[in-house]
């Protein structure tokens, strides 16, 4: 649920001055000011469980960095977002400063819940295409699902996995691909 919404430019340095402590996660997305409760221990396991698996395959082949939220995503002035993990190719590393990512990652994973479902498969999904991200991910504890946007291929839809299926990631176009069950990422 969210607890609070304005409207306003927002400069980074006026961002940064919110609130820290706490629980409460801040997004600016286009100027709009968002505070979303922590999430659920649910949710956190679904993003631990990628995190290891996608962390330990992106390590072994060298190909970048993954990190979890929160950690922000500096687009520009009026949007910063904190998706819940990133992944930043080892060519494009220099995004990374003591900010956050400075710049669209490769790729964007959301885990999202119900007070957040709307947004992120919305105005989020919308922001992550306008500034370049290349790949999105939107995955749905509740329907264990995972919903696979290929942005930079000028996706207008998205690929829909159920729990059936299996994940498939090739971050880099002729390296190695990660395979991972879909329901092996729901525990």
């Amino acid at each position: 649920m969210e607890a609070h919404r304005t409207r306003t430019r927002w400069t980074y340095a006026e961002f940064a001055r919110l609130p820290s402590e706490g629980s409460a996660r801040h997004e600016i997305i286009d100027g709009e000011l968002f505070v979303t409760p922590a999430p659920t221990s649910r949710h956190q396991r679904v993003v631990s469980e990628l995190m290891i698996v996608m962390g330990a395959f992106v390590q072994e082949h060298a190909l970048g960095v993954v990190l979890p939220g929160p950690i922000d995503v500096l687009f520009g002035e009026g949007d910063y977002l904190e998706p819940d993990l990133v992944f930043v190719a080892s060519e494009r590393e220099g995004l990374l400063s003591d900010r956050g990512v400075e710049g669209a990652p490769d790729l964007v994973v959301e885990v999202v819940s119900p007070s957040t479902a709307s947004r992120d498969r919305g105005v989020k999904l919308e922001r992550y295409r306008h500034f370049g991200v290349a790949e999105y991910w939107i995955v749905d504890p509740d329907a264990r699902s995972v919903e696979v946007w290929k942005l930079a291929e000028g996706a207008v839809g998205p690929v829909a996995l159920g729990a059936d299926d299996r994940l498939r990631w090739r971050p880099a176009p002729e390296g190695a691909e990660l395979e991972v069950p879909v329901l092996e990422l729901f525990g």
